[in-house]
């Protein structure tokens, strides 16, 4: 049965000589896998060049309950990403993304809202000018929310500890392993403030960014099961 959806690219693998596999986050399904044929010329149904990380697409697709690789009949750029695809800062950030997303986002995360979200911050990466080193921060954060992980953030002047594990402030420190205390819980504090529209005014040094990064992934290592290391990460570590 044929459905039109809509599409964010989290990447592609290389399948056989004939076809690859396009790995999307949809609209109506969650995260799924698709069958691209490898494009021969210019009358191709479907061109590869469409699907370079992060476009959002207009999608007819093939949808068969638990078939793990569906099938592309139609798929359409909804925008042009002229930025994400010729500035270096953007084109790390759009691999980083892609990559991070690929580990924390499952066929079961079919949320409307989560897809929306998505698809506004690539729009918002596309034509933003300033605060971009601490996009990626920003997107973390705000993701927490929509995949039911978001840390709880309230604060007293007596919670010192911020229980990574529980995700919350508490007065003592936990029994395990897996806390922030002193100026990294302050930090997570005031990152918790930081969204698209503001987050140029966070004068984060290259540093401290790096370590927020390491912390926030630390974060949903913990909540996300099987989430693996980065190997975008490196690269982006040179931004700011």
């Amino acid at each position: 049965m044929l459905h039109k959806t809509e599409g964010i690219v989290l990447g592609t693998t290389s399948y056989s000589d004939a076809y690859s596999i396009a790995h999307l986050f949809t609209r109506d399904f969650g995260r799924i896998s698709y069958l691209l044929p490898v494009s021969r010329g210019k009358r191709s149904r479907i061109r590869n060049a469409l699907f370079f990380p992060l476009s959002v697409l207009y999608l007819e697709v093939e949808h068969i309950p638990l078939r793990d690789i569906q099938r592309l009949k139609e798929a359409e750029r909804q925008f042009p990403l002229y930025a994400l695809c010729t500035d270096m800062t953007k084109v790390s950030l759009a691999f980083f993304i892609s990559e991070f997303l690929s580990c924390v986002l499952r066929e079961s995360n079919h949320s409307e809202w989560t897809f929306d979200y998505l698809k506004n911050s690539v729009e918002t990466l596309e034509v933003a000018e300033k605060g971009l080193a601490n996009f990626h921060l920003a997107l973390m954060m705000g993701l927490t929310r929509f995949l039911g992980i978001s840390p709880n953030m309230e604060f007293s002047g007596e919670q010192s500890f911020f229980d990574l594990q529980n995700g919350e402030f508490v007065e003592n420190e936990p029994l395990h392993s897996h806390y922030l205390h002193g100026s990294e819980s302050a930090c997570l504090r005031d990152l918790s403030r930081m969204n698209y529209a503001n987050m140029h005014l966070f004068g984060l040094s290259r540093n401290s960014r790096n370590v927020i990064a390491d912390l926030l992934l630390d974060y949903y290592r913990l909540h996300i099961c099987n989430f693996p290391p980065l190997k975008s990460l490196e690269i982006l570590r040179e931004i700011g």
